[in-house]
């Protein structure tokens, strides 16, 4: 018998889709230049086109950090694997959530 690990399929869940929208978000509002290339309306005399630019800054920081939070939560979940993979006899060789994905 092989010692390798078994690859698993990756799992959709809601909580993933989440993840995905939220890490997806500032590039769709960003790449979509039609949306805010124009001068109005300016906020304290600054134009739109900036202004519009700068809070998406903010917004795709505080999105990251929820993405982030979420996955935790999704790694914690029951039924997930914290080990990427385990020898036959049971002792893990490979990197683990724990020690921060080192390789022993």
């Amino acid at each position: 018998m092989s010692n390798a690990p078994e690859a698993t399929r990756a799992v959709v869940t809601p909580l993933r889709v989440a993840i995905a929208l939220c890490l997806a978000a500032p590039f769709v509002a960003l790449l979509w230049v039609g949306s805010y290339a124009r001068k109005d309306p300016a906020l304290i005399g600054i134009p739109f086109f900036y202004w519009y630019q700068m809070l998406w800054v903010i917004v795709s920081a505080a999105l990251t950090m929820t993405a982030y939070r979420l996955w935790q939560r999704d790694r914690r979940a029951p039924g997930t694997s914290r080990t990427a993979g385990t020898s036959s006899a049971g002792t893990s060789s490979a990197a683990t959530v724990e020690d921060g994905g080192a390789v022993k």
